[in-house]
């Protein structure tokens, strides 16, 4: 196990506090001690991953590695493959590999709304990300502190899923949720924690809430974007019960689909909130329902919504 503690020095950096988990990972604040540069520190959870061990901490007011906090969700992520789904615990070997796999994508994407990776760092024979500190809140803490949301928000992600699509240097997010957009104090929108995938065996993680159809493709963005919205608007998600299981994984043997009809049994916005906009709900509906609904429509229906504001 890792074990980090304020003050220590790892790769170089001391590291001066603890800024949040993720599913798999912890990540800490830390500078460097001559020129005073901050960065963030992110290792395998000690714990050994899964949204079980979040679960059993203690509820605390501020963030801490003993506790969870009202603004961070526990890691809901599941590894889907060609065989079936992985949930839960992994090993230490199997977290560390994600740790340098991850590194290693994003020192290919360069983007200022994707944060940057600096070095891959080694702590007690396990790797560390050194990468670039994002001052601001997460979109959770937004939506926690009941401030304002913004969709120019969405519309940058949007265009930025766009430009790093064409470029080649990432075709698609796949676990986007308000856990991993921070947004700056400048208003500015920063994407975290892309999900991993291998296209050779066919395993993706990603969040099914968020992802509930289990796309492989820029289209688990456009319907997360409409999850995202949704929640914004209603305080809740379309979706209790994800069916990710019956989204084309195989199963024994059988592919099986959920019909598209599930999904638009989900509850309208203006139902849980009458001030729902017409065109929102209608943006909302599409991201959600329409198979053919992609980044560039989105783009084009968001900006004529903001534009109309």
């Amino acid at each position: 196990m890792i074990k980090i503690a304020v003050g220590q020095v790892v790769g170089g950096y001391k590291v001066t506090r603890f800024l949040g988990r993720g599913g798999f990972s912890y990540v800490y604040l830390a500078e460097d001690p001559e020129t005073g540069k901050k960065v963030a520190l992110k290792l395998g959870n000690a714990a050994g991953g899964g949204h079980y061990v979040t679960r059993l901490l203690e509820v605390t007011s501020k963030r801490s590695v003993n506790g969870i906090s009202p603004d961070e969700t526990p890691g809901e992520a599941v590894f889907l493959h060609a065989g079936g789904v992985r949930i839960d615990f992994l090993d230490r070997i199997e977290i560390d590999n994600l740790i340098v796999r991850e590194y290693e994508f994003l020192s290919k994407v360069v983007s200022p709304n994707v944060v940057k990776v600096r070095k891959l760092l080694e702590h007690d024979g396990r790797p560390v990300i050194a990468m670039e500190y994002v001052r601001g809140k997460t979109l959770r803490e937004k939506i926690r502190n009941l401030e304002g949301i913004h969709l120019n928000w969405f519309l940058s992600i949007v265009r930025a899923l766009q430009a790093l699509n064409a470029e080649g240097s990432m075709a698609f997010h796949g676990d986007l949720k308000p856990e991993n957009i921070i947004v700056k104090p400048s208003g500015k929108v920063v994407l975290l924690d892309p999900a991993y995938r291998d296209e050779a065996s066919q395993v993706l993680s990603t969040t099914p809430y968020y992802n509930p159809l289990v796309h492989r493709d820029s289209k688990a963005d456009v319907m997360a974007i409409g999850i995202m919205i949704y929640e914004i608007l209603t305080g809740t998600l379309p979706f209790e019960e994800v069916p990710w299981k019956y989204a084309g994984v195989e199963m024994g043997g059988e592919t099986l689909r959920l019909s598209l009809s599930y999904f638009l049994s989900y509850q309208p916005p203006r139902f849980l909130n009458p001030k729902t906009p017409d065109g929102l709900e209608d943006i909302i509906y599409r991201c959600i329902t329409v198979p053919g609904y992609v980044l560039d429509d989105l783009r084009g229906d968001l900006e004529e919504f903001i534009g109309r504001a």
